[in-house]
């Protein structure tokens, strides 16, 4: 995800919460590819594999700038129970909403190559967010939430870092 280019420190801090955020969507994924039905799986097979390929070009992004990408937790507080395949799918939901939430700040943080492949993964995470929930919202991405004038919103920071309100306390780093 990077172009050679120096990271600011707005930036590099919006893109360790992208990275906080797909690390629990992984971790997440896990837990809806075990609940969901056959029927479903597939999907959540399919959207476990692009966050961690999301990751994987974050972690790279960031050692490419000389930064250290923020560790994956053993594990994750989920955001609820997910007893069946029902909860399943409402988790996902809210897995690619938190993630969508991480990406538009890293939209508005980024520049350049980096800009564009948060805006692609904000996009696919609204679409399968869309999919899982069966609507939409208005505008995916731009909850409401203080921002703390470094261009990554402290919400979203927060709820990626994992403060049991988000995807990096058991949701996997969507909020």
């Amino acid at each position: 995800m990077n172009d050679g280019t120096v990271m600011s420190a707005a930036t590099r801090k919006a893109a360790q919460a992208a990275l906080a955020a797909e690390h629990a969507a992984v971790y997440g994924y896990g837990v809806v590819g075990g609940r969901v039905t056959a029927d479903r799986r597939a999907e959540a097979t399919a959207a476990y594999h692009a966050h961690r390929a999301r990751r994987d070009a974050l972690v790279r992004s960031l050692r490419d700038v000389g930064g250290q990408p923020v560790a994956a937790r053993a594990a994750y507080a989920l955001p609820f129970a997910v007893p069946d395949a029902a909860a399943a799918v409402r988790l996902a939901a809210v897995l690619e909403d938190r993630v969508a939430d991480v990406y538009s700040d890293l939209v508005r943080a980024a520049e350049g190559p980096l800009r564009r492949q948060a805006a692609d993964a904000l996009r696919e995470s609204a679409v399968r967010a869309v999919r899982w929930r069966g609507s939409g919202v208005p505008f995916p991405g731009l909850v409401e939430h203080a921002a703390d004038g470094s261009g990554a919103t402290a919400g979203a920071a927060k709820k990626a870092a994992g403060d049991g309100a988000g995807p990096g306390n058991g949701s996997g780093s969507t909020h």
